[in-house]
C-alpha cells in the first residue's frame, strides 16, 4: 500500500521549521515550541499537522505579525532557481506552515504580509495564504497582483494566476469570482504570453476554472486569444478548453481546429476484459474517416467506473490524429486500476465510450474483479 500523504509530512518538519527559526532568532523556545506543535501530531491529516505547526510557531514567536514576519523572513533558504519546484516530492511543504501563518494572522497587515508571501512563493507557493487577502481587501490585493504580473521571479508571476483560481484544489473556493470572474481577466491577459510555460500553465488552469461555472467567458477569451496566436499561446488555450472538450462541447472543439464528417469507431476492446483492482486495461479501438475529406479526430474515452452508489463518469484523453478520406487511425490507452486518493475502485462491469470531437463513437465495457 502507497505511503500516507501525511506521513511524508513528519515531526522532522516541525524540527527542521524550529532549527531555522533558532537560526533566525536565538532566545527562539525551541522545546516549548516542538512540545506544542506535535501534541496530537500523529492523529493529524497533512493540513492540519502543518497547521498545528503554524499555530505553535505563532505562538512562540515575540510580538505581533510584523516581528514575526522579519523573523520568518530571515529563516527563509534560498530561492528557487528557475521555474521548477524546489527539492523533489514534498521537501517544498516545509514552507507551508509558514503559508498558513501569514493567512491566518497577516491580514492587518498588509505591507508585511505581501512582502512575505512575495518571498514565500519564491520558495513554495503563496496561493493558498494570498486567497484571504483578496477575500478582506479584493482591491488592493488585486492592484498588487497586477504589478506582480511583472515581476522577474516566474514563481511570482504564477502566484498572480494560481492564486485567483475560482475553484483552486486544496483550497476554499473564491466564491465572487466564481459568481464573476471579470476582475481575475486583466490579469490572465498580462500573462498570457509570459515566457514561462510554468506560468501560462496555470493561466490556463486559471480558465479552466472558470469555465466550469461560465463557459461563456473561457470560450470568448480563447477565442479573441487565438487571433494570430504564436505556438505558446495556442497550447496554453488548449489547456484551459480541456473540461469543455471532455464534455463534448461543440465551439471549444471547434476552436481548436477538430471536425470532419463521416467518423465512425471500430474494434473498441479492452484487455483484460476482466482486470483485477490494482492493475491496469488496456483500451484499443479504430477511429476511421468514411467521409470525403480529411479529418481531424480529438479523442476521449470515457469510463463510467463502480461508485458506491451506482456509477461515476470519468474522461481520458487518447489522443488527437489527422485522418484522409477512407483511411483510418489505431489509438490506444491504458488506464490504472490501482486505488488512489481521487478515485476508489469497486468490483463490477464498468462500462466504456468512445468520444470522436464530442460525439459517442462506440461503446463497450469489462469486469472490474476484486
Amino acid at each position: 500500500m502507497a505511503e500516507a500523504l501525511k506521513d511524508r509530512f513528519g515531526p522532522d518538519v516541525a524540527e527542521w521549521v524550529a532549527d531555522r527559526i533558532g537560526e533566525a532568532e536565538p532566545g527562539f523556545p525551541r522545546a516549548r515550541f516542538l512540545a506544542a506543535a506535535l501534541d496530537g501530531f500523529d492523529a493529524l491529516e497533512l493540513t492540519a499537522r502543518s497547521r498545528a505547526i503554524a499555530d505553535a510557531l505563532w505562538e512562540h514567536l515575540p510580538g505581533g505579525f510584523p516581528e514575526a514576519a522579519r523573523i520568518v523572513t530571515a529563516a527563509l533558504g534560498p530561492a528557487i532557481a528557475g521555474d521548477t519546484v524546489e527539492g523533489e516530492g514534498m521537501e517544498s511543504f516545509r514552507y507551508l506552515p509558514y503559508v498558513q501563518l501569514v493567512a491566518a494572522h497577516g491580514v492587518g497587515h498588509f505591507e508585511e504580509a505581501m512582502d512575505l508571501q512575495h518571498a514565500l512563493t519564491r520558495r513554495f507557493t503563496a496561493e493558498f495564504s494570498i486567497r484571504a487577502f483578496i477575500e478582506a481587501d479584493q482591491a488592493r490585493t488585486l492592484a498588487r497582483l497586477a504589478e506582480w504580473t511583472r515581476d522577474p521571479s516566474p514563481h511570482v508571476r504564477r502566484l498572480v494566476s494560481e492564486g485567483t483560481r475560482p475553484r483552486l484544489p486544496w483550497a476554499p473556493r473564491l466564491r465572487r469570482f466564481v459568481e464573476d470572474p471579470s476582475p481575475v481577466l486583466p490579469l490572465l491577459e498580462a500573462l498570457r504570453d509570459d515566457p514561462a510555460p510554468y506560468v501560462r500553465r496555470s493561466v490556463a488552469n486559471n480558465l479552466n476554472d472558470i469555465s466550469k461555472d461560465h463557459p461563456e467567458v473561457t470560450l470568448a477569451v480563447c477565442r479573441t486569444w487565438l487571433e494570430d496566436a504564436p505556438p505558446g499561446r495556442r497550447g496554453m488555450v488548449r489547456h484551459a478548453l480541456r473540461t469543455l472538450t471532455r464534455a463534448g462541447h461543440p465551439e471549444a472543439i471547434a476552436l481548436l481546429g477538430f471536425g470532419g464528417d463521416g467518423m465512425r469507431v471500430t474494434d473498441l476492446v479492452a484487455d483484460p476484459p476482466d482486470p483485477r483492482i490494482g492493475g491496469s486495461v488496456r483500451v484499443t479501438c479504430t477511429v476511421r474517416n468514411d467521409g470525403a475529406v480529411t479529418a481531424t479526430a480529438l479523442v476521449h474515452l470515457r469510463v463510467a467506473f463502480v461508485k458506491a452508489r451506482g456509477t461515476g463518469r470519468k474522461t481520458f484523453l487518447m489522443g488527437e490524429r489527422v485522418i484522409p478520406p477512407g483511411a483510418a487511425a489505431a489509438m490506444r490507452t491504458t488506464v490504472s486500476l490501482r486505488q488512489h486518493t481521487t478515485r476508489t475502485h469497486r468490483p463490477g462491469d464498468h462500462g466504456l465510450e468512445i468520444l470522436v470531437n464530442g460525439t459517442p463513437g462506440a461503446q463497450g465495457g469489462f469486469t472490474l474483479r476484486p
